[in-house]
C-alpha cells in the first residue's frame, strides 16, 4: 500500500488549518505558501474534504477554510480514506463483507486482514491534533539561542 501525494498533502493542508484556527479562516494561497504545496493541487483535494463535513468554507474578501471539527476529532484514518477511497492491503477488502468468491478457500486472506487491521488501528490512534502537539513540541526542543 502506497499513500498518494493527495492523502499526503490533505494531512498537511489540515494541520496547517489547525496550527493557525485561531486565524479564523484561512486563504489557500497562504496553507499553499506555508507547506509549499500548489494551490491548484490543494484546489482539487478542498473539495473532497469539504463534501465529507471536514471543512468549513467562506467566500469573498476574508474568505478561506477553517477545520468544521475539532483537530482531536479527526484521525489520520479518517482523512487517508476520504482522499485516497481505501486504505486496504488488498482489493478484496475494500468491502464489507467481503464480495470475493475465494474467501472462503482463501489461504492467505487472514494476512491481508491482520495487516489491514493493523493499518486502521494505527491510522484511528493518530489525530491532527497529535500531529499539531507533536510538532509543537519539537519545534519548542529545537529552539536555539
Amino acid at each position: 500500500m502506497k499513500i498518494s501525494t493527495k492523502g499526503r498533502y490533505a494531512v498537511r493542508f489540515l494541520v496547517d488549518l489547525a496550527e493557525h484556527k485561531k486565524d479564523g479562516f484561512i486563504a489557500l494561497k497562504d496553507v499553499a505558501e506555508r507547506q509549499n504545496i500548489s494551490k491548484k493541487y490543494l484546489e482539487q483535494i478542498v473539495p473532497l474534504l469539504n463534501k465529507s463535513g471536514i471543512l468549513k468554507a467562506n467566500r469573498g474578501y476574508q474568505g478561506g477554510y477553517m477545520l468544521a471539527k475539532d483537530p482531536k476529532e479527526l484521525t489520520i484514518c479518517e482523512i487517508l480514506k476520504i482522499t485516497e477511497g481505501s486504505i486496504a492491503p488488498v482489493s478484496c477488502l475494500d468491502f464489507e463483507p467481503i464480495q470475493c468468491e475465494r474467501a472462503e478457500e482463501c489461504s492467505t486472506l487472514y494476512i491481508w486482514q491482520g495487516l489491514y487491521k493493523v493499518i486502521t488501528d494505527y491510522l484511528d490512534g493518530i489525530t491532527i491534533q497529535d500531529v499539531v502537539d507533536r510538532e509543537a513540541e519539537n519545534s519548542y526542543d529545537n529552539y536555539m539561542i
